[in-house]
This record gives C-alpha cells, sequence and structure tokens, in this order.
C-alpha cells in the first residue's frame, strides 16, 4: 500500500464520517492522535486490508477531490462489509501510516496462505528473516551491474552476501523463485524487513 493512496482513502473515509472538516485539505493536515501501542488483531488487520483493497481505486478516481455521496456510500460499504466500524478503520489506517511494521502485518493478514507442502509455505521466520536480509545488499550490488550480466567479482561478491546470511545459495534461489510466485511469502519478507528496520 502506498502512503499517497493510503492517505486520499484516508482523507475520504473521514469526510463520509463527519468526523472531518468539510474541505479535504483540512482532513489531511488535521493533527491526528495515533495510539502508540496499538494491538490490533489479525482480522482487524484483513479486514482493514480488504476494505482498503475497495477503496484505493475509489479515492484513485477522486484525484485530491470531495467523494460524492454514491463514492461515500461505496467506502463506507466496503468498511462496514470489512467487519470494521468507520472510527476502527480510520484509527488503523492512522496507525499504519505511522508504522510500517503494521502496514506489514495488514498485508500478512490479507495474503492467501501458502499452499501446503509449497517452499513458501516450508520458509521459517527466520529464513524469510535472511532472505529479505541477503535481498538488501543484493540488490546494492546490483545497481552497479552494467549490461544486465554481472562480472566474476560481483557474482562472487553476490554468493558472498547470499553464504553470509546464514542461506546457501540453492535455499536462496528456492525462496526467490517461490517469493515471485507466492504473495503470502513476499508479505511474510515484507514483513520481516519491517521488523529490522
Amino acid at each position: 500500500m502506498r502512503v499517497s493512496t493510503l492517505l486520499a482513502a484516508t482523507a475520504s473515509i473521514a469526510l463520509m464520517s463527519g468526523a472531518a472538516a468539510a474541505a479535504p485539505a483540512a482532513v489531511a493536515t488535521a493533527a491526528v492522535s495515533v495510539p502508540q501501542d496499538a494491538a490490533y488483531t489479525d482480522a482487524e488487520l484483513k479486514g482493514y486490508a480488504t476494505a482498503m483493497a475497495r477503496i484505493t481505486p475509489i479515492a484513485q478516481a477522486l484525484n485530491g477531490a470531495a467523494p460524492n455521496a454514491d463514492q461515500q456510500a461505496q467506502m463506507a460499504a466496503a468498511v462496514s462489509e470489512s467487519g470494521l466500524t468507520i472510527e476502527k478503520f480510520n484509527e488503523i489506517s492512522n496507525a499504519v501510516g505511522a508504522n510500517p511494521e503494521l502496514g506489514a502485518r495488514a498485508e500478512l493478514a490479507a495474503a492467501t496462505p501458502s499452499p501446503a507442502g509449497s517452499v513458501g509455505a516450508g520458509v521459517t521466520d527466520t529464513e524469510a528473516d535472511q532472505f529479505g536480509a541477503a535481498m538488501v545488499q543484493l540488490q546494492a550490488v546490483l545497481a552497479t551491474v552494467q549490461g544486465g550480466t554481472p562480472t566474476p567479482e560481483q557474482q562472487a561478491q553476490m554468493a558472498a552476501i547470499v553464504e553470509g546470511s546464514g542461506l546457501s545459495v540453492e535455499r536462496f534461489n528456492e525462496i526467490s523463485n517461490a517469493v515471485a510466485q507466492d504473495a503470502h511469502l513476499r508479505a511474510r519478507v515484507s514483513l520481516a524487513d519491517a521488523r529490522r528496520n
């Protein structure tokens, strides 16, 4: 979820709940109290992510304009059908905007679990963290690759990064291939990244 999309959706939901001033600019700049240690359940985070998936296209279509009555009704229905109140949705939305780890938890809660027996299902939390940490370092090396093919020195550097992460090159490649196809595993890696940062 991109922060700009999140803010647009938050402003729109706040408008329809009557909790905000009439002007969208006032909503975006209003001071918001975000509970610092709020503990949200996976069900609440899944509801939030489900509602956001339906609200985001509506908010994007607004281009900063105030939503009309039909758009407000669609957004309110998305929140209601997610099992959240508008107030709880706004609270979570503000907390997600302030806490990347909470946003990653919401993404994970909404992702369909990895199929039983798949590589993704077999990846431990430690491996997800090791993979994510190695990817950050690998991206820095890959940014220096010219012509699409790493030099022998760059290949050796990348292998050392992977092995230094605690994963074998073979296991890293298995996880890398699975991440490309498995949204739940991607969300687990994102959560590990958010916790590490």
